[in-house]
């Protein structure tokens, strides 16, 4: 379970906590003797920690999406390397999907939660020092988690788990924020929950007790990064996988819509075409998702009834998924020649479209005489990137394009051309990325599939290795294009906030008691 080697990672991370504590402290020292602001305050929104939360996932981002090309790169050419035991493929690949998926879309989302929340609500948020608790100990969490990769520290989970006191620690950050989002909706002054609401609380409760059930372990000595897991054998994987697939279902998806369904109607200036097909969507994803787990697990130990059932409920799931993706794009009606015209509402627009390929893929890669052929193939790595990339990196960056300008009280970002360049560049290396690794993967199954006239296997494992060199290098190319548009990104969002001062004002009201309300909301 723990490869310390020659290193000590408690004693490490024991350090990172010290360090972060003793920053934290010096924060609220610093100010303690500062004059009681005045109650003016409580009349905008808290916006501090929004922006913070920008900046902290586009900092993963840049990290994330490194050590993702480079290992990418590592498996076309895999001397591109250290002799060192942390730049292993093992232990670099889990810092890239970690940084990527908990630190760029984690950071993104407990953002853009904050701002929505407080807009949809037409209330600040229920304290000053809870989002701050939350932004920094997440980031924590993440911090350990990467540092414990390098150094061989993981649950040997797919999705290579940080240890025991990682956790633990999560779950103390991850109850502050549910608290948080609860307090807040209690002081609404829209009496209405805008639907953006229901998916955020739903991605905040249910990634809660996924995390928790998931990582149920013993820690060897609390002296120790090591533990073993209560699960074994086929009841490990069946709860390895209900946690996977819901964490695409509650993180990657649940989160996201909430972020779609308010930003995507707000900037192309059209009410959500249908509130009830929202909430069905809602209700859809919500009940079927949960029961999808297991057609990960096809062909296994699994009990066949499990995995029937898993198989049947991912092919239901296309409904309510295709009921969200209508959703968006129909809210574009009366809006196309914005899409033409605007780089942000285009990357929203091309994350809808994408999120309906890919759960459309996902529902036909569960049937079982589909998955025999792609299960353990690079077709899930294609339907996975499709995901991440066309639709959860895609909401992420319109999202943030929305949010800077308005935030840091900007016309407009920086350079409007540099985020059309960011978009022509991302949506170039997802389709490269994409395209190569369906090849890649349907080539492998069907390689490995093939008999001779002997009845013996057509091709050895290593045939197919080396067939795969040119859609690696494929691969490699589409994920530096989508690196470099995102680098681009992060430039053009540090020029526009380090631009002089506009003389614009706020573009949303602030939630005075009494006041004249905010804009309107943008549901029916």
């Amino acid at each position: 379970m723990t490869v310390a080697g020659r290193h000590d990672p408690f004693g490490i991370h024991g350090i990172i906590v010290l360090l972060t504590g003793l920053g934290c402290a010096f924060c609220l020292i610093r100010d303690y003797y500062t004059p009681e602001p005045g109650a003016d305050r409580l009349s905008s929104y808290y916006d501090e920690p929004i922006k913070a939360g920008i900046l902290l996932a586009l900092i993963w981002a840049l990290i994330g999406m490194f050590f993702g090309d480079w290992v990418a790169w590592l498996l076309a050419y895999p001397q591109m390397t250290f002799d060192a035991d942390w730049s292993s493929f093992g232990r670099m690949r889990p810092i890239h999907t970690t940084g990527v998926i908990f630190g760029f879309g984690g950071n993104a989302l407990i953002a853009t939660s904050f701002h929505v929340m407080q807009r949809t609500c037409r209330t600040r948020l229920a304290d000053q020092l809870t989002p701050w608790f939350v932004l920094v100990g997440y980031n924590l969490f993440c911090i350990i988690a990467v540092t414990g990769y390098l150094m061989g520290v993981t649950q040997s989970k797919e999705y290579a788990e940080p240890e025991w006191y990682a956790d633990i620690w999560l779950v103390v950050v991850w109850v502050a924020y549910f608290a948080l989002y609860l307090r807040t909706l209690a002081r609404r002054r829209e009496p209405h929950i805008y639907v953006a609401n229901w998916y955020y609380l739903a991605f905040i409760l249910v990634v809660a007790m996924l995390h928790i059930v998931n990582n149920l372990a013993l820690p060897a000595s609390l002296a120790r990064a090591k533990s073993y897991s209560l699960f074994s054998g086929v009841q490990d994987a069946m709860v390895q996988w209900w946690y996977g697939h819901n964490a695409v279902a509650f993180f990657l998806t649940a989160g996201f819509l909430g972020m779609l369904y308010y930003y995507l109607p707000k900037r192309a200036g059209r009410p959500i075409y249908s509130y009830r097909m929202s909430i069905v969507g809602f209700w859809g994803i919500t009940f079927f998702y949960v029961w999808v787990g297991s057609h990960h697990l096809h062909y296994t130990a699994l009990p066949q009834w499990v995995q029937t059932l898993g198989m049947t409920f991912s092919v239901m799931l296309l409904i309510p998924s295709w009921i969200a993706a209508a959703n968006a794009l129909l809210t574009l009606n009366g809006a196309w020649h914005k899409v033409r015209e605007d780089a942000t509402l285009r990357f929203m627009m091309v994350a809808a479209v994408f999120y309906g390929l890919s759960t459309f893929e996902g529902s036909f890669l569960a049937i079982r005489p589909v998955n025999s052929l792609s299960h353990y193939t690079d077709w899930t790595i294609a339907h996975v990137h499709a995901g991440t990339l066309g639709w959860n990196s895609m909401i992420i960056f319109g999202a943030i394009y929305y949010l800077v300008p308005q935030l840091w009280k900007r016309p407009h970002m920086h350079s409007p051309a540099l985020v059309e360049f960011h978009f022509w560049s991302a949506i170039a290396g997802t389709f490269i990325y994409v395209f190569a690794m369906w090849n890649s993967g349907i080539t492998q199954g069907l390689m490995w599939r093939a008999y001779n006239q002997s009845g013996t296997l057509a091709y050895s494992f290593l045939d197919s290795v080396m067939a795969m060199h040119p859609y690696y290098i494929a691969r490699a190319f589409g994920g530096l294009l989508f690196l470099i548009g995102t680098m681009v990104g992060v430039y053009n969002v540090w020029r526009t906030i380090q631009a002089a001062p506009a003389h614009l004002t706020q573009t949303e009201q602030p939630a005075l008691p009494g006041s004249p309300q905010a804009a309107p909301l943008v549901g029916s």
